[in-house]
């Protein structure tokens, strides 16, 4: 996707994505996915000429079940430090979205089956806004969850936003509100994006690069209003 940058496509139907970063620690792996995904990173990480113990860190652009059902046994496999933002880290030894964390109706239920439940484990460092972990720099997004974050990769400018952004169609958008903790919140973090970019990689869907990272701008730019200079 990037040099130094790769996308990992850890559903069946490639819509679900993982990304692994590489950096002077070693590598960083951005979110899992669901139960099954460890092993099809396992294979990603072979493919690249690594061996797990590279993996050195995990980040976790947010806690929810298709981003960490899978992170517990991806942290035994590798040794990897654990991390995820603040706000979010409560959630993870709840092993579920805890009640009231989605605005809609449809997501409360969603939570309640099983299959949206993870082992419950807990970080091992938390993340604040304006850190940076290993050349990645850390971009507070609340909205989709409370503790969401966006990373920003320094050496490439590739922006990797998990599910502050979707790419299902011909164009970004931000994915069922219902699924959202707080849908008002969401909106505002839109702004903390930023317009100059490499690439973007996306946790659902495909990602965008070289020419059609334009498509991202526009949409972007036409979601908020900024300042001169902002």
């Amino acid at each position: 996707m990037a040099a130094g940058v790769w996308r990992v496509p850890t559903s069946g139907r490639a819509r679900d994505n993982a990304f692994l970063v590489a950096g002077d620690e070693g590598l960083t792996l951005v979110d899992v996915g669901w139960a099954s995904a460890p092993g099809v990173i396992a294979a990603a990480v072979a493919e690249l000429g690594r061996e797990l113990r590279d993996v050195r860190r995990i980040v976790l652009t947010h806690a929810h079940p298709d981003h960490v059902q899978g992170a517990a046994e991806m942290r035994e496999r590798t040794g990897a430090e654990l991390a995820v933002h603040e706000a979010d880290a409560p959630w993870l030894p709840e092993g579920r979205v805890p009640r009231g964390g989605r605005s809609g109706t449809l997501g409360a239920i969603v939570d309640l089956l099983p299959k949206a439940h993870w082992r419950p484990f807990t970080a091992d460092r938390t993340l604040v806004d304006g850190e940076t972990v290993d050349g990645l720099a850390v971009i507070h997004t609340p909205g989709h969850s409370p503790g969401h974050i966006v990373l920003r990769h320094l050496a490439t400018g590739t922006l990797l936003v998990g599910d502050a952004v979707f790419h299902h169609g011909r164009t970004p958008g931000q994915g069922p509100g219902a699924l959202a903790a707080d849908v008002t919140t969401r909106d505002a973090s839109l702004r903390r994006l930023p317009l100059d970019v490499t690439a973007v990689g996306f946790a659902h869907g495909r990602p965008l690069t070289g020419d059609g990272v334009a498509t991202y701008r526009d949409w972007l730019g036409s979601k908020v209003t900024r300042t001169p200079g902002g």
